[in-house]
């Protein structure tokens, strides 16, 4: 099209697709801002994470400063900037936005996961430290216990369960549950080993269920204003969300079928429910920037009949 319409276009197009320093301009971008986008894949699944958030950021954070500082990077930063000054904005930025999103509700959640107290976990990096032993973990926790129990007698004894759980004592000093905490699932774990501490194994039922974005209830807005629009605007509300219910349940009977991943013209979304890193290699990029979660064909195949209102 350029050739056509400009040929002196065309020629800039051509010289800059066949330039090697362009190319690695962009390995360079996508070697950090990949691992900013794996994390905000995993966040935007449809499963508990809410626990898991505060680790994401910060291995992300280490992550990124990592790719940046690469050797084979450093001479196409270096031309606009220094490498430092490069990821102190980057890193700023990164600070600002999790700032800006983070709540005391992260924080605890992140302090009730047994994982995270667990030897193996801690010996895996010699800078890690236990949720009970962050200063501002420890700070943010206490805020989100006033608010969740704003009667004191009943604060200072889910606080005083907290310090069982953190420490060790009493019925979590077993050796089998101090080994399960780094193999076990969160909700398993609480279950098998939390009855001694009722109020805080409520409270960690409640927290490590719980997805950590709205990406859910967008999905489900969509799919309503899909199903309900200007064109079809004389459904009644229990019918409209009868049509709901139905769309998002043959949504997930499709994700069972075994040619659910294999047809890409059968996918109804990017895999909401699961997640392949972007950097692993394993995902063709051009085959996951053309799908679509607004126009998938199988929901244009049944709801764009005629006849639904009737």
């Amino acid at each position: 099209m350029y050739k056509e319409d400009d040929v002196s276009k065309a020629r800039d197009v051509k010289a800059l697709l066949l330039n090697d320093y362009f190319w690695e301009k962009i390995d360079c971008m996508i070697g950090f801002m990949g691992h900013i986008y794996e994390m905000i894949r995993m966040g935007d699944m449809d499963r508990p994470c809410l626990h898991l958030v505060y680790e994401w950021w910060d291995t992300m954070i280490e992550k990124v400063k990592t790719a940046i500082y690469k050797p084979e990077f450093a001479h196409v930063i270096e031309e606009h900037c220094s490498v430092t000054r490069f990821y102190e904005v980057v890193y700023s930025t990164l600070i600002a936005r999790w700032t800006k999103s983070s709540t005391p509700l992260h924080c605890m959640a992140h302090s009730l996961n047994p994982k995270y107290y667990s030897s193996q976990w801690l010996e895996e990096d010699p800078n890690r430290v236990a949720p009970h032993r962050d200063a501002k973990l420890n700070n943010e926790r206490r805020k989100c216990l006033q608010r969740l129990f704003p009667d004191g007698q009943i604060r200072n004894k889910v606080m005083e369960e907290f310090a069982y759980f953190s420490l060790n004592m009493k019925d979590y000093s077993s050796p089998e549950a101090l080994e399960n905490k780094f193999h076990f699932e969160p909700l398993v774990w609480w279950g098998n080993y939390g009855a001694s501490t009722p109020l805080l194994q409520s409270l960690a039922f409640k927290l490590l269920n719980q997805p950590c974005s709205s990406s859910c209830c967008e999905r489900n807005w969509s799919t309503y204003s899909f199903i309900y629009g200007l064109k079809r605007n004389k459904l009644q509300p229990q019918r409209a969300q009868d049509l709901v219910y139905v769309h998002t349940n043959l949504r997930l009977l499709a994700r069972r079928d075994p040619s659910y991943k294999k047809d890409l013209d059968s996918m109804w979304d990017i895999a909401g429910d699961g997640h392949e890193s972007m950097l692993s290699g394993n995902v063709d990029m051009l085959q996951l920037v053309t799908l679509s979660l607004d126009e998938p064909v199988l929901e244009r195949t049944i709801f764009f009949e005629d006849e639904i209102e009737s």
